[in-house]
C-alpha cells in the first residue's frame, strides 16, 4: 500500500522568483499538500508550479495520471505571500477533488 505522501508530488519551477519572505517553494508545496489532503484524501496527484514573477503562478496538475486544466494565479496588489499560497492551494485542491473523467 502506498502512503499518502508517495501519492502526492509537488515541484516548483523558478522558485528563486518567489519573494524571500513568502516561505519559498517548501511553503508553497506544503500548502498544496495540506489543502489536497484535506479536500481529496488519498488521491494520487502531482503539481508542477511555475513561478512567472513575484506575483504570478501557473500550475499543471495531474490526478490519477490524467492531466487537468492549467490553473493560473496572480496577486494584483502585492507580492505572493503565505496567504496567497493558501488561496492558490485551496483552488488546486478543489480542482483535484472535483475532477471527473
Amino acid at each position: 500500500m502506498n502512503s499518502p505522501a508517495s501519492r502526492a508530488h509537488c515541484t516548483v519551477v523558478d522558485a528563486s522568483k518567489l519573494p524571500a519572505d513568502s516561505g519559498g517553494a517548501a511553503a508553497l508545496c506544503a500548502a498544496v499538500e495540506r489543502a489536497v489532503s484535506a479536500r481529496a484524501p488519498g488521491v494520487a496527484y502531482s503539481a508542477e508550479i511555475r513561478v512567472l514573477s513575484a506575483s504570478r503562478l501557473v500550475a499543471s496538475l495531474t490526478r490519477d495520471g490524467h492531466k487537468l486544466p492549467e490553473h493560473n494565479f496572480a496577486s494584483v496588489d502585492r507580492a505572493l505571500n503565505a496567504g496567497s499560497f493558501e488561496r492558490f492551494a485551496k483552488a488546486l485542491a478543489d480542482q483535484v477533488a472535483n475532477w471527473q473523467q
